[in-house]
């Protein structure tokens, strides 16, 4: 009998790669979706496959599911700042009401579950690069503190269901990762940049550039959660790519790789904007044998041509 699971958000751009995987390591996926900011085209591929159940539903509703479910991993949720920030009570609630759900269908079918947190949750680092054993600095009240919060909160649930309940858990930390299926209007710094490149706008790079992101991409983002999946480990564990480059530079990056003629033009930086951010992948690579393969000019090179099949 193959294995199930139940992927939250899984016609979102990492869910859908994830049911990708899934299906690719023969567990059948039913994928559950209420499409706030999903798309059913990241998954129509997988319609007509037997392996393959979409489900669209609200999961800070209860969830029910017949049959034996083996996996839970909770990946609903608005992901870049414009989407926590024009949707920031339902970015609250699918982080608190949709994780308690979450937990519970796992807890009711004695399943593992595994929650996709962030790099967020470290806030704005006084500590770099960022551990897993890092606390974070987070301004909770501020305008990012709904998507921050949401997931400290969603960690915090998560380690009680596994302490109290004993359920079988995992918490994956997921820094920045790009690739295909990415929205060109999620806000989020590349498909701005190649959205902007490919139109021969203006790039707008936020205060003076110097504030720093390290980008993975998708196919290796999704490898490590796998892998993180199919251990025993109940620990957070960062999953992201440590080679780590100032926004000025990867604007840049993004000009040269798409023959623009693009000018940089600067703006103020956003509140509470992180000004740092590096994965420190020590336990991911010991507990895990996990580390990223694919180089970020390889990647983009593959974003890139995506977004030109798009626009």
């Amino acid at each position: 009998m193959k294995k199930t699971a139940v992927v939250t958000g899984g016609a979102g751009f990492l869910g859908s790669h994830l049911c990708d995987k899934l299906i690719k390591e023969n567990i059948k996926v039913i994928c559950v979706d209420n499409l706030l900011t999903g798309n059913l085209k990241n998954v129509e591929h997988l319609f007509g496959n037997e392996d393959f159940q979409f489900i669209k539903h609200d999961v800070t509703n209860f969830i029910h599911i017949t049959g034996e479910i083996n996996y839970v991993l909770h990946f609903a949720s608005p992901a870049s700042p414009i989407d926590y920030l024009l949707l920031p009570i339902q970015t609250l609630k699918v982080g608190s009401l949709g994780t308690h759900k979450a937990l519970g269908l796992a807890k009711e079918k004695n399943a593992t579950f595994l929650l996709a947190s962030t790099s967020e949750i470290y806030g704005d680092p006084e500590i770099h690069p960022q551990n897993e054993s890092y606390w974070g600095n987070v301004n909770p009240i501020g305008p990012r503190g709904v998507y921050d919060e949401a997931k400290r909160f969603a960690e915090a649930l998560t380690m009680a269901y596994h302490r109290y309940h004993n359920l079988d858990t995992r918490i994956v930390r997921i820094f920045n990762t790009y690739g295909p299926r990415m929205r060109l209007k999620d806000g989020r710094a590349l498909p701005t940049f190649i959205d902007q490149a490919l139109n021969g706008e203006d790039i707008t790079v936020f205060g003076d550039g110097k504030q720093t992101r390290s980008f993975c991409f998708v196919e290796d983002e999704i490898d490590g959660i796998f892998k993180l999946l199919v251990s025993n480990i109940t620990e957070p564990i960062n999953i992201g790519n440590p080679d780590e480059i100032t926004i000025l530079d990867f604007a840049k990056e993004v000009v040269e790789l798409t023959n623009s003629k693009s000018k940089i033009i600067f703006k103020d930086l956003p509140i509470d904007d992180p000004k740092i951010r590096q994965p420190d992948i020590t336990k991911a690579w010991k507990l895990l044998k996990w580390e990223p393969k694919i180089n970020r000019s390889e990647g983009l090179k593959r974003t890139i041509e995506y977004f030109r099949r798009i626009i």
